[in-house]
């Protein structure tokens, strides 16, 4: 198959870049710094090749600002929004004038669109939060109607926390935890959906695959922690004490509203569509998963 991929250089995008390579296939990575095989855009400038998009089997979108790259400000949501939803609006449209569209946009989501929910239990029928994270959510995946509407089947991979020694949340956790300074965020009791970096990539390529997935689907997996338990599962793995606790109130002078959106709130989340589609998890445990990416 010939698939492109947005923010390709990033860390998902690496991954799945790799494993399609490595079974034969073509990629076309899409990036602002050109990569061999590749083409460049200025999502901003609406600059892309249009000649590089033709003959796309796939298209997989996981460009967009880092949520928590920075405190969030008037700017900052702007910039949020306009690499997600603008960014995914304008590509969309291109897909669908292309002659042949592609067969599958693969068009990036999260769980925060569910906004804080406490213990419920939510799968992709779940309602929608209207916190920035949840009205970001809904007008993300809104934006790819263009190519929704010209019968390409899309597909919104709702990404719970990806665990990974080479970026994301668990990077960051690492350093303390090894260092016997980790614990419970805040006070301990809000769900955290995870899910390795190994299965998102095999769960990407799944939904390229299965022509019946279409729509938002959970990429988490069926067990999700409360952060007191996942902080003992890390320090269990690292064989480390993990009982100092980050305080709220810490995490919200630090970090203001972003704290409360992302690393305060709580999310139950259930890979429902995924598991129904014949999907199933290589680390379905936590235990499993962090002796996997800590071996």
């Amino acid at each position: 198959m010939r698939i492109a991929i947005t923010g390709a250089t990033g860390m998902v995008g690496t991954a799945l870049s790799q494993s399609l390579g490595a079974d034969g296939h073509e990629v076309v990575a899409i990036s602002r710094r050109p990569v061999p095989g590749g083409t460049a855009w200025n999502p901003e400038r609406h600059e892309i090749s249009v000649d590089a998009l033709h003959g796309l089997d796939a298209v997989v979108h996981l460009a967009g600002a880092s949520i928590a790259g920075a405190r969030w400000s008037t700017e900052r949501k702007r910039e949020l929004r306009d690499s997600r939803v603008a960014t995914t609006r304008w590509f969309a449209a291109i897909l669908a004038d292309l002659a042949p569209p592609p067969a599958v946009f693969i068009s990036a989501s999260a769980v925060g669109i569910y906004g804080n929910r406490g213990d419920t239990v939510l799968d992709e029928a779940a309602s929608l939060g209207n916190d920035f994270l949840g009205r970001l959510g809904v007008d993300w995946e809104a934006a790819a109607d263009p190519a929704r509407h010209a019968g390409i089947r899309v597909v919104h991979p709702r990404f719970g926390m990806i665990l990974s020694t080479t970026g994301g949340a668990l990077a960051k956790l690492l350093p303390p935890f090894r260092l016997g300074l980790g614990g419970p965020i805040g006070n301990g009791k809000q769900w955290v959906s995870w899910i390795v970096l190994a299965d998102v990539v095999s769960a990407i390529r799944h939904a390229i695959a299965t022509a019946s997935l279409a729509g938002p689907v959970n990429f988490t997996t069926a067990n999700p922690l409360r952060s007191t338990d996942f902080a003992h599962a890390l320090g269990h793995a690292l064989h480390r004490p993990a009982v100092i606790p980050l305080p709220a109130i810490a995490l919200r002078l630090a970090f203001g509203e972003l704290a409360d959106a992302t690393l305060l709130a709580s999310q139950r989340v259930m890979p429902t569509q995924l598991e129904q589609s014949g999907y199933r998890m290589l680390h379905p445990g936590i235990a499993g998963a962090l002796d996997s990416l800590l071996a």
